[in-house]
């Protein structure tokens, strides 16, 4: 199976590239997969496609981690982690970076343990040309794998780029035909390599964890350090006030919701709020089945607190 990844900014074509390689590897007779992913999508941000071949049904999905040759569009992205252009390198990989450095400055620079082959880089072509990096890319591609011929490659341009009409696909074309007589020395040095297994895979050791009791494992502030002691209760600018006439005793829902565990409930399953610890982020009031739980603002509850008028039912 030949595994390809193309890497490079947006704009740059990567998606055009994998699908006129995919395209080519189809009319040559091969099962194929082409796909991209994007980052931010938008101008000059990473991304990268892949694209599979096989005489046989491809039966691998997602991400190539193995590749066989990886394509190179912009060559600032080697150096950035993120874009992932040295994932699953191995003495087989084949890489084909577009730069203005030799192919021995990479290698050295990287210490790249397979072949690196150069394309002309973007600043010493044509002002225009850059625009065709995608279709040049591919065009290599096609000739390093060695089982494209430059016919159907030219077939794949074509049916790509047809809705953009017959002058871009002509200057297409040119682009193309350069790069494939550019990597005819180096064509078939792509080898297509067997399919992965997964019968070799070994799991990975347990580690059995004994099961702690309520009392350590439970969400309890008063269980950790010097929590009780800090009356984040405070905070609240809002009060979660419970109608026990509607309240219907369910208090596991509020008393599982609470993210401080400022609610407890009492030998009657009436839940009670714990005011010293509620910061008032109402999501009692929110999960509450019969909506018995209600929000005061907290100015208002004190000044009733202090003329001696409940602020609830259960005062």
């Amino acid at each position: 199976m030949y595994r390809i990844r193309f890497h490079g900014r947006g704009g740059q074509g990567m998606k055009t590239a994998s699908r006129i390689l995919g395209e080519a590897f189809f009319l040559e007779g091969f099962e194929v997969q082409d796909a991209q992913r994007y980052g931010a999508e938008r101008r000059g941000a990473p991304i990268f496609a892949y694209v599979r071949a096989a005489k046989e049904a491809i039966h691998e999905r997602g991400v190539i981690a193995r590749p066989g040759l990886i394509v190179v569009a912009d060559d600032t992205l080697v150096a950035i982690a993120a874009a992932g252009v040295m994932q699953g390198l191995n003495e087989d990989c084949v890489v084909l970076i577009d730069s203005a450095e030799s192919a021995a400055a990479w290698a050295e620079r990287l210490n790249l343990p397979g072949p690196v082959i150069i394309l002309p880089a973007h600043d010493t072509r044509e002002a225009g040309e850059a625009a065709f990096v995608g279709v040049e890319c591919a065009a290599a591609a096609a000739c390093l794998a060695g089982v494209i011929s430059q016919a159907y490659l030219e077939e794949a341009i074509r049916r790509e780029l047809a809705p953009m009409g017959d002058e871009v696909v002509a200057q297409n074309l040119g682009i193309a035909a350069d790069a494939y007589a550019k990597m005819e020395p180096y064509a078939g040095i792509v080898r297509a390599d067997g399919t992965l297994s997964a019968r070799a895979y070994k799991p990975p050791d347990w580690v059995d964890l004994p099961l702690e009791g309520v009392s350590l494992a439970g969400p309890a502030i008063y269980g950790g350090v010097n929590s009780e002691l800090t009356n984040t209760g405070l905070w609240r600018t809002m009060r979660p006030v419970i109608d026990l006439e509607r309240c219907n005793k369910c208090s596991w829902v509020c008393v599982s919701s609470c993210p401080d565990s400022a609610i407890q409930a009492r030998a009657d399953g009436t839940p009670e709020i714990d005011l010293d610890h509620c910061k008032g982020c109402m999501l009692c009031v929110a999960q509450c089945p019969p909506h018995a739980i209600g929000a005061v603002p907290e100015t208002e509850a004190l000044a009733r607190e202090k003329a001696g008028e409940p602020v609830c039912a259960a005062n």
